[in-house]
């Protein structure tokens, strides 16, 4: 998906909510779990009750991975279905991936390959190995790299706000001004937690205008207001994702449908944010 079709998607939608999709076999509604597809069938249905209000999803690949064999297999199930969909959404593999370059180039080809098995429109990369690690992921023509760049995990003050005392920046604002150099507003993303919602002036400052992906908000206690108050643009510029808050709203029968409520009212709140902002 191009950054220009995304953006119609946000506007149509009146929405920029991005559903993660962390499905646990461990935390699916206990009828769902002696299915041979139960993850798939959970991820349908979180999928169907949540579309008219999502502009992306967001696999996190660790809960696939865990599974084996079998858990790409549903990853695979996942992905065919979202393809098949007439209302076309924005995908994120949330792999977090970064080696050296030939292997980076695999992990490309892997998941972002429009000919492979999965054809993602994006891939989470973490950039602590620099250039060369990260630029094999741009070599695909709609497809998109979400860097890394300010998390909101209690470790992220380990290393992201390490400071250049000759230059008086912080880490990930280093990171924030090389990547620019690898990328360009059309290919790059940039994860920003929400929890570290009052740091997007220094972030906006340094990428004005390129897409920010942003977890964080709902059960882990972002505010969608001041995210928006000091991340939004004139072309929204925002993906927020919910994952717990949304798909395991419940964990009985009604699962589904407390997900679309979940959603809806995000939605609802981020129509309202995008009208404030202008953006439509």
């Amino acid at each position: 998906m191009t950054r220009q079709e995304l953006i119609k998607t946000i506007r149509t939608k009146k929405s920029f909510l991005c559903v993660g999709l962390d499905s646990d076999i461990n935390k699916i509604p206990q009828h769902m779990r002696g299915d041979k597809d139960a993850i798939f069938n959970f991820n349908k249905a979180i999928i169907d009750a949540t579309l008219p209000y999502a502009v992306a999803y967001k696999p996190n690949l660790a809960f696939y991975e865990a599974g084996g064999i079998k858990g790409l297999e549903q990853l695979k199930m996942t992905m065919d279905y979202l393809h098949s969909l007439n209302d076309k959404v924005f995908t994120i593999a949330d792999a977090k991936r970064g080696d050296i370059g030939n292997t980076s180039q695999q992990y490309a080809k892997a998941f972002l390959d429009p000919n492979g098995d999965f054809n993602f429109d994006s891939l989470t990369v973490a950039p602590y190995m620099g250039e060369d690690s990260v630029t094999p992921f741009t070599v695909y023509d709609g497809k998109w790299v979400i860097l890394l760049a300010l998390t909101s995990n209690k470790g992220a003050f380990d290393f992201q706000f390490m400071e250049d005392k000759n230059e008086g920046k912080h880490l990930f604002e280093k990171v924030l001004e090389s990547s620019r150099k690898w990328g360009n507003d059309e290919n790059m993303m940039y994860v920003v937690g929400a929890t570290k919602a009052d740091m997007l002036t220094t972030v906006r400052a340094i990428v004005p205008n390129s897409f920010l992906l942003v977890p964080g908000v709902g059960a882990q206690g972002g505010s969608l207001t001041e995210v928006c108050r000091y991340g939004i643009t004139s072309e929204c510029g925002l993906l927020v994702n919910s994952s717990r808050g949304i798909i395991y709203a419940s964990g009985e029968k009604d699962f589904a449908e407390r997900a679309a409520q979940e959603a809806q009212k995000l939605q609802c709140q981020m129509a309202e944010e995008l009208k404030n902002h202008n953006v439509i």
